[in-house]
C-alpha cells in the first residue's frame, strides 16, 4: 500500500459515497486508475465495507452500555458458545476480547434501561459467565470513525 492508497482511503472514510471522479481528483490520479486501485482495495479486504453513520438517539436508542465480561473459563468450547451467543443479539454491536482482569468488552446499543435488562438477562441466561460489569455512557464527548492514515 503506497500514499496514493492511503489517500484513497482517507477520501473513502470522509465519504464512501463520493463519485469516482471526485476522488480521482482528490488523490491526484485519472479515474480509470483510481477505480482500479479502489477495487483492489476491496479484493484485498483493506475495504471491509461502506456504511451510513446513524445517529442512535434519532431512531430511538439512546442508551449505550459498555459491558465488561469475564469468562467462566477459557477453553475453546466456551469461546465458541459465548461468540454464538452474542451474534445472535443486535443490540450487541461490538465485541472486543481483552487482556487484563476482564476478558471481553461489549458495545450494546439499546432504547433505554428495561431494555438493556431484557439484554442483560437473555445473555446471561444464554451463556455461563464469571462476572459481569455494565458501564452506561451518559454522552459522547468525541468520537472518529476514521483511521489516521
Amino acid at each position: 500500500m503506497d500514499q496514493i492508497d492511503r489517500k484513497i482511503l482517507t477520501e473513502l472514510q470522509r465519504d464512501a459515497t463520493i463519485p469516482v471522479a471526485q476522488l480521482a481528483d482528490r488523490v491526484g490520479l485519472s479515474q480509470t486508475p483510481c477505480w482500479k486501485r479502489v477495487q483492489k482495495l476491496d479484493a484485498a479486504g483493506v475495504i471491509t465495507g461502506r456504511v451510513a453513520l446513524v445517529d442512535p438517539r434519532k431512531v430511538g436508542l439512546g442508551l449505550t452500555v459498555l459491558c465488561e465480561v469475564e469468562a467462566m473459563d477459557h477453553t475453546p468450547a466456551w469461546r465458541d458458545k459465548f461468540l454464538a451467543a452474542v451474534e445472535r443479539f443486535p443490540e450487541i454491536i461490538e465485541v472486543q476480547r481483552l487482556g487484563g482482569q476482564s476478558d471481553y468488552m461489549l458495545r450494546i446499543v439499546v432504547a433505554d434501561m428495561p431494555s438493556y435488562d431484557i439484554v442483560y438477562q437473555r445473555l446471561t441466561e444464554t451463556v455461563a459467565l464469571k462476572g459481569v460489569r455494565s458501564r452506561f455512557v451518559m454522552e459522547v464527548v468525541h468520537r472518529k470513525h476514521a483511521l489516521p492514515l
